[in-house]
This record gives C-alpha cells, structure tokens and sequence, in this order.
C-alpha cells in the first residue's frame, strides 16, 4: 500500500529575477566569497586583483558519465555564469576523452561507458550547459570537447609531451588516488592517469585561449592542482584554481537525493515538478545558505528573508523563493509558472482543469498514485492509491464527507472515477491535505 503524504501549497508567488550580480559588492571575488562558493584555492590576493581587473578566461569542466547533469553541476553552472556576469569570459568544456575514464572514485573502479555512450551524453551536456550561459557580447561563452586534442595524439606524443613533467610521488599523494590506494579495490593505472589528461586539458586552454583559471568542486582539487602545476612547469606562468564546496545538509544527510533519486537537469530525468518539490522541502536550517548559493537574490533580499524564517517560518516564504529562482533557472519561467500553478490548484486555490497535462501528470507522480480501468469506483481507487487501507474504510470516508475528486465532493459511494482532467487523470482528496492521483486506463 502507498505511504499517504500530507503537504502544503503555496500561499503566494513572486517573479523570478533575471541573472545579475549583487552591485553592493566592489568585487566578483567578495560575492562568491560571502556566498560561501570558495572552499579552497590558489593565492586568494592574486585571484582577488584578477577578478578585478580586465576580463580573463576560465573553464570548468564536465564529465559525460550520465545522460544529465546534476545538482552538485549546478554549483558551478552557477559559479561560471557569476563569473561571466562580471565580464570573464567562460569556457564550457564537456569530457569526450576524460568521460571515456572517469575519475577516481572514493572506492572502486567505474564502469566504462561505450564510446558511443559516452559521444552521445556528451551532446546531451553540451546543450545543458549552453542554456546557462551567454554566447552573445564581449563575454561570450565558448563550448570545447578535449577529445578534440587527445583524440589526434599518440601514447608516446602523450608520455614524452605531458607524463614527463608529472612524478608519480606526487600523484600518489592526491586524494582521490590515495584513498583507493588504501582500499581493498586499489586503482588502475586507467584512472590514476586521469588527472594528467585533466592537467593536460588546462595546458592546453591556456595555450588556445589564455585561459587562467579552472573551477571544481572541492573534491577535484588534486586534479585541478594537476592543470596549475602542468602550467607552471611547461610555460612558467602562475595560473589558478577554485574549489567549491560539496554541499551538505545541515543533519548531515546527503544533498540533492530526493528519496534516494539524483535530481538531474534533464526535464525528461526529474521534472520541472519534482524539482520544485525538492527545493520546497528545504528545511529552514538550510534555506539561507541555500539562497545564496543557488540564487542571484542580493545580500539584502536574503537578509529580508532570513527575518522571516525568524518570525513566520510557518510562511516557508524562503522555500518558495527558492524553489521559484531554480526552477526557473533550470527549466524556465514558463515551467516554473506551470508547476507553481499546479502546487496551487492541488491545494484548491487554482483551477485544475487549466493546467497542461504533462506538468499534472508529473505532479501526480509526486503523489500517492495508482491506475485503474474506466469506470473503478472512487472506493476502490481510494485503496488502490493506498489513501484508503479497506473498502469498508473507504466507504467511511465518503460517508463522513472527507473525500473529494477533481474538487468535487464525492457523496455517492457508487461514485465512478471520469479522469476528466487533462490528461486522463483525477485527483482524490481525503481529508483537507491528504492527495494521490488517479490515471485511468
């Protein structure tokens, strides 16, 4: 029997704000600072008179070992189009030869993925990453694949050209190899060798662009030192590195898993719904750090907020706002307004005929949900969706006047379920919050 849910719709809706920076800060570096975006990197006063000053190129890069990219990519989506709002000028780099590998994880050996696999995740990240950048004006983005230069290069061009400057003392020393090392699965020299191609990448987007300065997450930084140090070796110029921290949960749950599922990009992967929901559900030990991470509200707006989770946290006006810019950011405004619509004509205070029926479905899906025939009675469907545990109680239900279908309260218990919404479907009511959704075959 499904698990029952009771949860509450939106009271209000504001408009999402366009991309911007925070003006109240002289400095690009100060923003993503207070933003908590920096967890570790290189001279911290150079790359504070960097960002400064004329604009400089920078990349981050993308594995393709999933058909989607994910929450803990947004981070530096996020940090790239920051960046670029300041006048840098980004570089968007998707793995065709590095997703081929894999980096070292913590404690086993990945999977390899086809070379077709791998080409055709790799169109699918470029695109994700195309929609969260600029191609346009002075700071135009510009997307490269590094299969582009590894693919044309020999073992022994590779080993004489890049392998010689790295000492394997060193690399024995990061983190990541270190760690699998010390287990039982040890490394192979496949992936230990990933983070001289990932060196090797750097070097390379500083000789093609001047690009001097690489972003990560906090647990690449063995690699990300790999590209700095290539560079300081081979050309003899100093070049920088950010790490952004791995985000966490306040109770030290892992973050971006709903019920134990990724929220990926992809709309098809985790709709525009759930990921509403997601961010919905932040809990308001976590919602202001979560604004300013994953927002371009200013340092004053999350002040104003972080007054109201203190007084009105019933309010959850901090969750809504949250939910509202990332859904927007990721799916776009006209998603974000379809899903708000539908959280509120869930909770009587909208039309549920007027929505679109994919955004209805994918919000039933978050639901307690069953299909059943044409013409299933609302006391069987009751049970089916498991908002009910007999028909004898369901019939109870309708009895007492607690059960309602498309809005509609149900008094007859020989009641048919129509699925007249759009789509096929009808909502049950039980209670005032207590729904599921019904799919008629």
């Amino acid at each position: 029997m499904s698990e029952t849910v009771s949860v509450s719709a939106p009271d209000e809706s504001v408009r999402a704000l366009a991309p911007a920076n925070d003006p109240s800060f002289d400095n690009v570096w100060d923003e993503i600072v207070w933003r908590g975006l920096v967890h570790v990197s290189t001279d911290k006063a150079a790359l504070r008179e960097l960002l400064a000053g004329a604009p400089i190129t920078y990349y981050c890069g993308f594995d393709p070992t999933a058909p989607s990219l994910h929450l803990g990519n947004l981070v530096q989506l996020l940090l790239l189009r920051r960046l670029q709002l300041a006048g840098h000028k980004p570089l968007g780099l998707v793995g065709g030869s590095t997703g081929l590998i894999g980096d070292p994880r913590p404690t086993a050996e990945r999977t390899l993925n086809t070379k077709d696999t791998v080409a055709e995740w790799v169109g699918y990240l470029r695109a994700q990453v195309e929609r969260f950048l600029s191609f346009e004006g002075p700071s135009a983005a510009r997307m490269v694949n590094n299969l582009d230069w590894t693919a044309p290069m020999t073992a022994i061009d590779f080993l004489r050209e890049i392998g010689k400057h790295y000492r394997v003392g060193t690399m024995l020393k990061k983190d990541a190899v270190s760690a699998r090392l010390n287990s039982e699965a040890g490394i192979s020299y496949t992936e230990f060798s990933y983070q001289i191609l990932q060196g090797m990448d750097y070097l390379e987007l500083y000789r093609q662009y001047d690009c001097v300065l690489q972003t990560g997450g906090s647990d690449q930084w063995g690699n990300l030192t790999s590209g700095t140090d290539l560079i300081h070796r081979v050309e003899g110029r100093s070049v920088h590195a950010i790490g952004t921290p791995l985000i966490t949960n306040s109770d030290g749950t892992k973050f971006g898993k709903s019920e134990g599922n990724a929220i990926w990009l992809d709309a098809a992967m985790c709709s525009p719904y759930r990921m509403y929901q997601f961010w919905l559900s932040t809990t308001d030990a976590d919602v202001l750090d979560r604004l300013k991470v994953f927002t371009f509200l200013t340092r004053a707006e999350i002040e104003q907020y972080a007054a109201l989770v203190e007084s009105e946290p019933f309010r959850r006006a901090a969750q809504k706002r949250l939910a509202l810019e990332v859904t927007t950011f990721v799916h776009g405004l006209d998603a974000a307004n379809a899903v708000v619509a539908a959280s509120e004509a869930l909770f009587g205070q909208g039309d549920l005929a007027a929505l679109d029926a994919a955004t209805l479905r994918s919000a039933l899906e978050e639901l307690p949900h069953a299909e059943v025939a044409a013409g299933a009675t609302v006391v069987q469907a009751l049970v089916d969706t498991g908002l009910t545990a007999s028909l004898s109680e369901a019939r109870r239900a309708i009895a007492q006047g607690g059960v309602s279908l498309d809005g509609a309260k149900v008094e007859d218990e020989e009641a048919v379920v129509g699925g007249t919404l759009p789509g096929g479907v009808s909502v049950l009511r039980r209670g005032k919050k207590t729904l599921a959704g019904v799919f008629v075959a």
